[in-house]
């Protein structure tokens, strides 16, 4: 049987300006397969997508350090694809990506 996680999404640093996350501020929570974020917080497509290729493997019990995304085996970050200046007017969000174990 796999084991299962919760894994809570926070807006960690930003470098340059998001209309959506400031620092600090939590995004949402993954729960096996499927996300759960408070109505007044919107998820940015474009986060979720470079989250897609740590958080999947992350929720399943791969550790953050053997990805190579984190120091911690439960702590994972990654960031937005938004460049940000000079390149465009948005900015660099880094996420924490935090796990912990739930019961079935």
């Amino acid at each position: 049987m796999e084991k299962k996680y919760r894994v809570t999404i926070t807006a960690e640093r930003l470098d340059g300006v998001c209309p959506l996350y400031k620092p600090g501020q939590k995004v949402g929570e993954l729960y096996w397969w499927y996300f759960d974020a408070d109505r007044s917080t919107h998820l940015c497509a474009h986060a979720v997508c470079s989250m897609l290729t740590a958080i999947i493997p992350f929720s399943r019990g791969v550790s953050a350090r053997e990805m190579g995304f984190g120091k911690e085996d439960d702590v994972c970050y990654v960031q937005c694809p938004d460049p940000g200046p000079p390149y465009t007017c948005g900015g660099t969000v880094v996420f924490r990506l935090e796990r912990e174990r739930v019961k079935d």
